[in-house]
């Protein structure tokens, strides 16, 4: 198989579309313009909706990339040899152009030509139908073609066929598999068995289901594909810890120097500082903005950050030293060159990273003083005071019961893990709409929103100043939010002359038309945009009668007459240099 010890996957996977005819286009942000669904994009195919529902691609039908994807829905899991919570998906794309045929082939021809695995190591699952879809027999019978035996082919039902959410387009997929294992291969193929692991999905976007569960035939068909980076480079190395690839080993090296202890026997904290540093690099050099808080994308950075620290303690790393900018300066140097982001932000996240460990230290000081009031008189840690100390002072139940042990002390560790299973499951809950994905945020009154913050924009200029631009925005179905930078809080007669401007553009009834132009022309046509870097050589410029002209993915309405009534309901501080409005439109 290929040596990527001496290449990258990415460059390969690349190379090769492009050879196929595909426009290679850019990782979008980690964190997502006006999607209020997620805290970051969490799949390849999320940044491209608006394209795979019909919108038009300024790269044309055939793209590839490398995505940067972030989830947290398993974070507890993060320290076994195979989760991550930063990693790269690599996708390639058919916006109605070629189907089934070239999609399968392409990935048989990379995976057995290009990374020469062994076409016996390779198993399929295709969709075996039901009462309302067929089975995918083209799918079945390509592999077959291809030289795939059928016992080597399983047909089964829920994992083969992909929807997002209760209605809109979906299909069948085709998943690829890999014998992970160095015993005798087995003859027929078990999904359920676990030597065999799935490195690339390809989904056919062949229907469309009614809200009342009705299938109808797209017109228009896409094909939409992911494989793990990470994944796919451990089995191609032939190792079964993702941490011992190429992709981890100078880091994890780097933390052996520092603790001056081996890998082997201290896996699971090596492993977590490794991931949620990598993490933090990504989110704090992401052109959002964001810093660590206790809301939204600035919490999850924090908790990663300070759940970095605790296992820094428990390998006795001193935590006063430079420990976290050795191995950060690794991971950028190693990401630099495909993301230019981490090059621009640099210094940013090593002072995001160093003053969020200051904090932190500041808090277990707390903490300390805390548990010795609460130990002096008594003999037992209850639940109640377990979790407190773990959710308060960010105290891990290790931790507690080690410095329990000291005095004697016992702790309540079961009352604890039923109140932390309880925090789970509210948490999980509470952030199931923000990690959902799919095809949410899309609707008629988002798309009224999302072109009211451009009249929003073009209404700052005039009012306040032509310096203004925007910092960031937030999209729901109730109400749009819009960051803009701005040295002063703005005055009442301010808001309302921004507001009846707004309000006048809208009752003029002008038409909002959308052009795809080279990146340089829009820029000299006095196109404006929230980040360039993100963009695209080719971008899709939105202009709304001759007041407003932006880079934008869309979507927006047709007529500013659509808009209804708009009206500013709170003006406030963001952060320094940063405003916030928040307004909603009335019918």
């Amino acid at each position: 198989m290929k040596d990527l010890k001496h290449c990258n996957l990415k460059d390969l996977y690349i190379d090769f579309f492009v050879r196929h005819n595909h426009k290679q286009i850019p990782s979008a942000p980690l964190v997502p313009e006006n999607d209020p669904s997620v805290l970051f994009n969490t799949a390849g195919m999320q940044p491209l909706i608006p394209y795979l529902m019909g919108q038009a691609h300024p790269y044309g039908t055939r793209l590839c990339n490398y995505q940067k994807c972030l989830r947290t829905t398993d974070l507890d899991e993060i320290g076994d040899a195979t989760h991550h919570t930063f990693f790269e998906m690599l996708g390639n794309w058919s916006l109605g152009d070629y189907f089934k045929d070239e999609s399968i082939s392409w990935s048989f021809e990379f995976l057995t030509k290009d990374l020469e695995i062994p076409v016996e190591r390779l198993a399929v699952t295709v969709f075996k139908g039901n009462d309302l879809i067929p089975f995918d027999e083209v799918s079945f019978n390509k592999w077959l073609s291809l030289g795939i035996p059928k016992e080597r082919i399983a047909k089964t039902e829920k994992d083969n066929f992909w929807i997002a959410g209760e209605s809109g387009p979906c299909g069948p997929d085709t998943e690829i598999f890999y014998f992970r294992s160095n015993e005798e291969i087995p003859e027929k193929f078990d999904p359920d068995d676990e030597r065999w692991v799935e490195i690339w999905n390809n989904v056919f976007m062949q229907y469309h289901k009614a809200s009342d569960g009705t299938i109808t035939e797209l017109p228009k068909k896409n094909v939409d594909t992911g494989m793990g980076v990470e994944r796919t480079t451990a089995i191609l190395e032939g190792v079964n810890d993702n941490y011992q690839s190429s992709i981890w080993l100078d880091v994890i090296k780097e933390i052996e120097d520092i603790t001056n202890l081996p890998y082997e026997g201290n896996e699971k904290s090596m492993r977590i500082i490794a991931d949620h540093l990598r993490t933090a690099v990504f989110i704090s050099a992401d052109y959002a903005g964001i810093k660590p808080s206790n809301t939204d994308q600035g919490y999850i950075l924090r908790r990663l950050i300070r759940r970095a620290i605790r296992h820094a303690k428990k390998l006795n790393i001193d935590i006063n030293s430079n420990w976290e900018e050795r191995i950060v300066k690794i991971i950028i140097n190693k990401y630099a060159g495909y993301y230019q982001e981490l090059k621009d932000n640099e210094t940013t996240v090593y002072e995001v990273l160093r003053n969020e460990k200051i904090k932190f230290n500041r808090t277990l000081e707390k903490g300390l003083r805390e548990f010795e009031k609460v130990v002096k008189n008594n003999n037992q840690i209850d639940d109640v005071t377990a979790f407190h100390l773990y959710d308060t002072f960010g105290f891990p139940i290790e931790l507690t019961m080690e410095l329990a042990a000291e005095r004697n002390i016992s702790v309540d560790v079961e009352g604890f893990k039923k109140r932390f299973k309880e925090h789970q499951e509210l948490s999980r809950t509470a952030s199931a709409g923000k990690f959902k994905g799919g095809l949410a945020g899309n609707g008629e009154i988002e798309t009224k929103y999302h072109t009211a913050t451009h009249l929003l924009n073009a209404a700052l200029k005039v009012v306040v100043a032509n310096t203004v631009h925007q910092k960031g925005s937030n999209i729901t179905s109730e109400r749009m939010r819009f960051d803009f930078s701005c040295d002063h809080k703005l005055s009442e007669e301010e808001i309302k002359k921004t507001e009846d401007l707004v309000n006048e553009w809208i009752n003029d009834g002008l038409d909002v038309t959308v052009k795809e132009m080279p990146k340089t022309e829009a820029l000299n046509s006095g196109a404006e945009c929230m980040f360039i870097e993100k963009y695209p050589d080719m971008v899709t410029v939105y202009s709304i009668g001759d007041i407003s002209k932006e880079l934008c993915g869309g979507p927006h309405v047709k007529n500013t007459k659509e808009l209804g009534h708009f009206k500013i309901i709170k003006e406030e501080s963001s952060s320094a240099g940063v405003r916030r409005i928040k307004a909603v439109l009335e019918n």
